[in-house]
């Protein structure tokens, strides 16, 4: 999972990178062949686009370092954490929802796809099946029990049993 993220993360980094060394330059450049720079919006909008450039390339370097510095060894077998899939029920609309935590990069909350760092994911991390559990949302705060719990770990089990 961790190397889908890495992936897409090096993807956009090599693409801005090519933007920073490249195609940014000649724009610049371009743009002080038209005189006044005191004046002149295209070359103020190209150095603008060369710093956020250069300030997504510092972000994406350090989320880089992060996602790699995932040790899937370190991961709990019997809390949540990153790569859990939970079941919690809701007992005021009496219903269940299914979330997998997920990094940032992955997150997808239509199909159950949350981030450790989201409010529910954050309230998650750390429990186990049978706690219950309050969740402050932009929605107000609502109660789940963790009803089911699948680690990594169990995962991957389940697939060398299979």
């Amino acid at each position: 999972m961790t190397q889908n993220v890495k992936d897409k993360l090096r993807a956009e980094l090599d693409e801005l990178e090519s933007e920073l060394r490249v195609h940014l330059p000649r724009e610049i450049k371009r743009a002080k062949e038209f005189g006044d720079l005191r004046e002149n919006a295209e070359y103020h909008a190209a150095l603008a686009r060369q710093q956020f450039v250069q300030a997504r390339i510092r972000d994406l370097r350090q989320r880089l370092s992060e996602v790699s510095s995932i040790d899937l060894s370190k991961i709990p077998r019997d809390r949540i954490a990153y790569g859990s899939t939970v079941v919690l029920y809701d007992p005021e609309r009496d219903e269940e929802v299914t979330y997998r935590l997920v990094t940032a990069e992955e997150t997808d909350p239509p199909n159950g796809l949350i981030s450790t760092t989201s409010p529910v994911g954050r309230s998650l991390m750390g429990r186990e099946e049978g706690d219950e559990v309050k969740v402050t949302t932009p929605g107000g705060a609502r109660n789940f029990e963790i009803r089911r719990l699948t680690t990594l770990h169990d995962e991957a089990e389940t697939k060398d049993e299979g």
